[in-house]
């Protein structure tokens, strides 16, 4: 097929395309992954409430059973949430640049801190140095073994 053109009209100019199309490609990737970087802030937003909800209920007060608590429960609950953010998955650690993904809770007088924290290699792009991120979620969870349920005064029969 044969496209006739008239005399004297010009068509698009190749040099246009041609360095337009890796600046578009650019751009769409720096969104995707800085929209991909939002989906996983709102990702461990979910996963630390999971984390503190599990320690608020499966912990305990006890001292005796500490040592259960700070290592094969926490590192229970850490397994999943790095299941959950991406860790095991090998295309999603690559496109996020997940380095690493850790769960500290500290104990205190009336307050469990479940901090989950996750860090990312720097971003590979020519003329801008960084060192990657930090994201950190702290949760406060309350110091007792099980929820108490709540009763309103005057309620009871």
């Amino acid at each position: 097929m044969r496209v006739h053109r008239r005399s004297g009209s010009k068509g698009q100019a190749t040099t246009e395309v041609v360095l337009l199309l890796p600046l578009f490609m650019f751009f769409l990737f720096a969104f995707s992954k800085v929209f991909a970087l939002l989906i996983l802030v709102q990702k461990m937003e979910i996963a630390s409430f999971y984390a503190a909800r599990r320690w608020q209920l499966e912990s305990h007060r006890n001292v005796t059973f500490e040592n259960f608590d700070d290592g094969a429960l926490r590192y229970d609950i850490e397994r999943k949430v790095r299941t959950y953010l991406g860790f095991d998955d090998s295309r999603a650690k690559g496109f996020l640049g997940l380095q690493s993904g850790r769960i500290n809770v500290t104990r205190t007088q009336v307050w469990n801190v479940v901090t989950l924290t996750v860090r990312t290699n720097p971003a590979n792009v020519p003329l801008w140095k960084n060192s990657g991120f930090k994201f950190e979620v702290v949760k406060y969870v309350p110091n007792r073994d099980r929820p108490i349920a709540f009763v309103l005064p005057g309620l009871q029969q």
